[in-house]
């Protein structure tokens, strides 16, 4: 097992411009640097981490002493808002057993009694609930949220298949088992969504997938679903459009040929994809029932959905 650098910062408590729409973030924390899930797509990707993002594996060790420092002055000015956890890295990789820079974090948050949204692809969230149980309670929400959950919990997925999963994610939690965390977050009554991205195109965005996928979230009851295709980056041996491309060619050989078109001048979809695409998860939503967004009221109370362009 690689062993990580360990690395002292001077902030870990990032103030956002403004509220992104989709994540309701008001503050980031990234306890850890680069990710060892090793995510192809990932948009931290390039020569500063590496191939293998799991070699550049960092431990910010003073992270919950600067954490509670600021956390402590933000709440003297009740500057309340919430904290995503993470937006650069996934706050469960591996070594969260070992370090538990997580859940020590999780403890200043209850405290300060600030609110959490956690977007993770891993079942060690379940570790804890206990304390974003207080948290859900206990928290001071943003007024100008209509919301009265301290917590916000999303799952994120680019396919339900491990197969999949296992060339694009290699070192992720298995889909199979984050739908099972996923059951047990709804079964704990938390705010629980899918961040469904990036769908990687016609192999986990075709009809069969996407149906299959749909019909999952229905039955587990999330309450939402962030969907979003896929952007990639860079023509260097680090780069997540080079790896993506890289993993095409060798496991889905006849639709290289797609990728190389729809990439070789920008690092979106075509725009007509993008249209399609946005029409399809919209017919989905309202098919499954399933609300395009995180919900701004109580749980089985009147939304109010964000819906990006």
């Amino acid at each position: 097992m690689l062993m990580p650098k360990e690395i002292e910062v001077k902030s870990v408590l990032n103030k956002t411009k403004r509220r992104d729409p989709w994540f309701l973030d008001d503050y980031t924390f990234n306890p850890y640097s680069s990710c060892s899930f090793n995510c192809l797509y990932c948009y931290i990707r390039g020569s500063k981490y590496g191939e293998n993002l799991a070699e550049s594996l960092s431990v910010k060790t003073n992270a919950i002493e600067i954490l509670e420092k600021q956390l402590s002055s933000r709440a003297k000015k009740e500057q309340y808002g919430y904290i995503v956890i993470s937006s650069a890295t996934d706050p469960y990789l591996k070594i969260e057993k070992e370090y538990q820079l997580t859940r020590a974090a999780l403890e200043i948050i209850e405290k300060y009694r600030f609110p959490v949204h956690v977007i993770t692809k891993s079942d060690l969230v379940e570790r804890d609930f206990d304390l974003l149980k207080k948290i859900d309670s206990n928290a001071i929400i943003p007024k100008s949220l209509n919301l009265k959950r301290g917590v916000i919990m999303s799952f994120s997925f680019s396919t339900i298949e491990d197969q999949i999963g296992a060339l694009f994610e290699s070192g992720a939690t298995k889909p199979s088992l984050r739908i099972n965390t996923v059951r047990r977050a709804l079964s704990e009554d938390f705010l629980t969504g899918i961040s469904f991205m990036p769908l990687i195109p016609y192999i986990s965005d075709t009809t069969s997938h996407l149906t299959s996928a749909f019909a999952i979230f229905q039955n587990l009851g999330v309450d939402y679903i962030l969907p979003a295709t896929i952007t990639l980056f860079g023509n260097g041996k680090s780069d997540s459009k080079t790896l993506i491309m890289k993993m095409v060619q060798k496991h889905f050989p006849e639709l290289i040929d797609k990728y190389n078109k729809f990439f070789e001048n920008s690092n979106q979809m075509p725009e007509y994809y993008r249209k399609a695409f946005k029409a399809k998860m919209q017919e989905l939503c309202a098919q499954y029932d399933i609300p395009q967004g995180i919900l701004l009221a109580e749980k089985g109370q009147a939304i109010r959905e964000y819906l990006p362009e």
